[in-house]
C-alpha cells in the first residue's frame, strides 16, 4: 500500500517541481487557500502558540501573522519539492551565504561543527551550504513512516552532498566520525519540544518557560565540537539569505546549558523581527510551566 500511494503521488511532485516559479507560487497560493480555509490545518495551534507567544501584539495583528505563516508554510513545503529538480545555479541565486568564511575559519580549527538551527524561514534549503564547505555535512532528521517518501526525502535533502541521519543514529555516527578523524558538521534543528522524560533542562523561550533540546550542547562538549548558529532571513519570497553566528570553538569552557540558553536568545530574535517566517503549527508549547 505504502508503494502504490507513492506511486500515484511521485508523478505529481515531479510535475509540481518542474514548474517555472511564477506557476509555482500561483499553486502555492492555490495550496494556502486549501490548507488555511476549507482543511484548517492545526489553526486552534497556531492562534494559541501566537496568543501565547506574543501577547504584546493585538488579536488583529496576530491574524495577519497566522494568514502570513500559512502562507510561508505552503511556500517552504513547496520549495523542497522544488529541490528535485532545481540546479545549483538558482539554488546559489536563491539562497545566498553572506559569511561562508565563518565556515572556512572554523574548518581550519581541525575540529567537527555543531550547526544549530530554528524551524524558521528555509530548513530546507540550508542544506545547500553543504557545495560551499570541505566538512562532511549530516543532518539529523526524523524518519517517515512511508519507507518510499523516507527515502524520496532522503535523496532531496542529500542533493547537496548531505547525508541525512535518524535521531537515533546520530550519536553512535558521530562517534565514529570522530574515531575515524572525518570532520564533519552535524546541522540539527533543536527549537521544538522534547519528550519530558528526556528534558534535562528547562528555560524561557518567547517568555514562557518550556523544557529544551540539550542533546546538541551535551555533544559539542562529549566531543569538543565548535558550535555555529545560522540564521537565515527570507529577503523576499522564494529568496532567503544566511548568516553564520558563532557561539563557541571551545564548549567544555562554557557553562552547562549556557550554550542551549544562546541559542534561544538567537531564534527569539529571529522570530520577534519577522514572526510570520517560524513554524507556528508544531506543539512548542505542550510543555510548559
Amino acid at each position: 500500500m505504502q508503494f502504490l500511494v507513492f506511486i500515484l503521488t511521485f508523478p505529481l511532485l515531479w510535475i509540481i517541481s518542474i514548474l517555472p516559479f511564477r506557476v509555482f507560487y500561483w499553486f502555492s497560493d492555490f495550496i494556502y487557500l486549501i490548507v488555511y480555509y476549507i482543511i484548517g490545518y492545526r489553526k486552534k495551534t497556531v492562534k494559541y502558540n501566537l496568543a501565547l507567544a506574543l501577547p504584546h501584539l493585538s488579536a488583529e495583528e496576530r491574524l495577519v501573522i497566522e494568514k502570513k505563516s500559512y502562507h510561508h508554510l505552503c511556500d517552504m513545503f513547496l520549495e523542497m519539492i522544488k529541490t528535485m529538480t532545481i540546479s545549483s545555479a538558482e539554488m546559489n541565486r536563491r539562497f545566498v551565504v553572506t559569511n561562508i568564511e565563518l565556515v572556512k575559519e572554523f574548518e581550519n580549527k581541525g575540529k567537527s561543527t555543531v550547526l544549530l538551527a530554528s524551524h524558521y524561514a528555509s530548513w530546507e534549503w540550508l542544506l545547500s551550504i553543504n557545495e560551499k564547505t570541505k566538512f562532511k555535512g549530516i543532518g539529523v532528521y526524523k524518519k517517515i513512516t512511508n519507507k518510499y517518501f523516507d527515502k524520496l526525502i532522503r535523496d532531496i535533502r542529500s542533493k547537496y552532498n548531505a547525508e541525512l541521519v535518524e535521531t537515533k543514529k546520530a550519536i553512535p555516527l558521530m562517534a565514529e566520525n570522530q574515531k575515524n578523524e572525518i570532520l564533519s558538521m552535524y546541522g540539527l534543528a533543536s527549537d521544538q519540544s522534547p519528550k519530558l522524560n528526556r528534558a534535562f533542562h528547562w528555560d524561557k523561550f518567547m517568555g514562557v518557560e518550556v523544557p529544551v533540546h540539550t542533546g546538541a550542547e551535551m555533544l559539542a562538549k562529549k566531543y569538543d565540537l565548535n558550535v555555529l548558529f545560522v540564521k537565515v532571513k527570507k529577503v523576499k519570497r522564494g529568496f532567503y539569505k544566511a548568516t553564520f553566528v558563532p557561539i563557541t570553538d571551545n564548549p567544555r569552557s562554557i557553562p552547562d546549558f549556557e550554550i542551549t540558553n544562546t541559542f534561544l536568545r538567537e531564534v527569539e530574535k529571529q522570530i520577534l523581527e519577522a514572526p510570520e517566517y517560524y513554524f507556528w503549527t508544531h506543539k512548542r508549547w505542550k510543555h510548559r510551566r
